[in-house]
């Protein structure tokens, strides 16, 4: 399906919006519970947060690996990965690792048990980006992406709120209509449900073998 959206500059909610950034994304927050509830991390276990922003998954990760695991939260934006480290330095976490680098080349100095992909359209459009995040990850450990699509067919009227909704957070709108398109060719058992009309969708699987 192919619409176009109205264009506002990705780097406005990711840069200068950075600490209003949750307000803006505070219709997703059933979403992100969701989808971290859904992922099956367990104590001790380390976890990739891609794209992880300021960090809004962070406390429902903690819950998952407690004290004993690590959380590794990569982002590109400076802005947002302060605002993280912020949310970090409050609650005193000390097994929480953030990366300022483009997912494609982020240094991850381990291999981790899951992976969460929360509402990073752009990333999991990218080959590069995937390759390396699955390349840290044991065979088999499970992968939970979740975040906006096309709506059905069917759903056209729906079309424009969802392009005006997500526009400040993706920089192109392709594959837009199966996010998890790409996801496909590196996890096994994918799962996809549909949510909220089908304008949003949450993929789960494990990683295939290398």
């Amino acid at each position: 399906m192919a619409t176009s959206a109205p264009r506002i500059a990705p780097s406005e909610a990711y840069g200068s919006q950075a600490g209003h950034y949750e307000q803006r994304t505070g219709a997703f927050r059933y979403w992100r519970e969701l989808l971290v509830g859904k992922l099956p991390a367990r104590r001790g276990d380390t976890v990739l947060d891609v794209g992880c922003g300021t960090g809004l998954c962070l406390p429902l990760l903690q819950r998952k690996v407690g004290a004993s695991g690590m959380i590794v939260g990569i982002d590109e934006s400076e802005q947002m990965l302060r605002v993280a480290a912020e949310r970090v330095a409050e609650h005193g976490w000390d097994n929480v690792r953030l990366l300022a680098a483009p997912v494609a080349g982020a240094p991850i100095e381990r291999t981790a048990d899951a992976a969460l992909f929360c509402a990073v359209h752009d990333v999991l459009q990218s080959p590069a980006a995937l390759d390396h995040i699955f390349a840290h990850l044991h065979p088999g450990a499970p992968v939970a992406a979740a975040g906006g699509k096309w709506p059905a067919p069917w759903l056209w009227p729906l079309q424009t709120w969802v392009a005006a909704l997500h526009a400040p957070f993706v920089n192109d709108f392709t594959g837009f209509d199966r996010p998890w398109r790409l996801l496909a060719e590196l996890v096994t058992d994918l799962r996809i449900h549909q949510l909220a009309f089908s304008t949003g969708y949450l993929a789960l699987g494990h990683a295939r073998g290398r």
